[in-house]
């Protein structure tokens, strides 16, 4: 991964961290009746940001998808390696124990651990390991045969790839993990969530539409009745001109 592309994740994903804040994953209660013109503009703006926020997780969704299908190739590639690896092991295992027995194999055994390094890297804000590297200790001299030399060296080399294979289906399964969270919320937001504002700000809509009818409706009766007012005061001004 380059880091012009690690730089664009990393800044989508910051995006996605932004717009979560501002729209819960999930709502078990209703949601708070806003009325008036104000409250239309505040639900337009939490509908815009729920939008937002389903685009910005499905891009999270599949950016992630597809590093997990190139992990899940390379923990594939690694386990069959570290199978091979480990089934020539148990091989000369088998024909260092027939040919110099377990007394000297005990013997050939390292006294200090294996220590292993795990490199970690990332994607859309989730960490997980990218590589593993061993640092062997030092092969004990134990004389015998040639399978035990050999018995020697195919373990190192099987527990080199074993903590590469364990590195890798570990990144396998965090990555797996966050896949699954991100098109939970996403389906939350887009299925629940958004739905919801949508309903509310129609049913907002509708109410300031209803307003505005019946004050038109009551501008044009105060409109109408005043005038009337105002035609019959000039009648009766008119009539009472004209008595003698």
């Amino acid at each position: 991964m380059d880091s012009i592309g690690c730089a664009a994740r990393a800044g989508a994903n910051d995006d996605i961290d932004r717009v979560a804040a501002a729209v819960p994953a999930r709502s078990t209660g209703a949601i708070v009746t806003a009325t008036g013109h104000a409250g239309k503009v505040r639900l337009e703006r939490r509908l815009l940001t729920a939008r937002h926020g389903a685009t910005l997780l499905d891009r999270k969704q599949r950016i992630i998808a597809e590093e997990l299908d190139r992990l899940e190739l390379h923990a594939d590639s690694t386990r069959r390696r570290w199978e091979e690896q480990a089934n020539e092991a148990a091989v000369w295992l088998q024909r260092t124990v027939a040919l110099d027995g377990q007394e000297l194999l005990k013997h050939a055994s390292p006294a200090d651990p294996t220590i292993v390094e795990v490199k970690w890297g990332g994607a859309m804000g989730v960490r997980y390991p990218v590589d593993a590297t061993c640092v062997l200790p030092d092969a004990t001299p134990a004389g015998g045969s040639s399978a035990l030399a050999w018995a020697t060296a195919t373990h190192r080399s099987a527990i080199v790839v074993a903590a590469q294979y364990a590195a890798a289906q570990r990144a396998v399964v965090l990555l797996s993990r966050e896949l699954t969270a991100t098109r939970t919320r996403q389906g939350a937001i887009e299925n629940r969530w958004i739905p919801r504002l949508e309903n509310e700000l129609r049913v907002i809509r509708q109410k300031l539409e209803e307003q505005e009818l019946e004050e038109n409706l009551r501008v044009h009766w105060a409109a109408k009745h005043q005038a009337e007012t105002s035609s019959a005061t000039r009648t009766r001004d008119i009539g009472e001109t004209d008595s003698p």
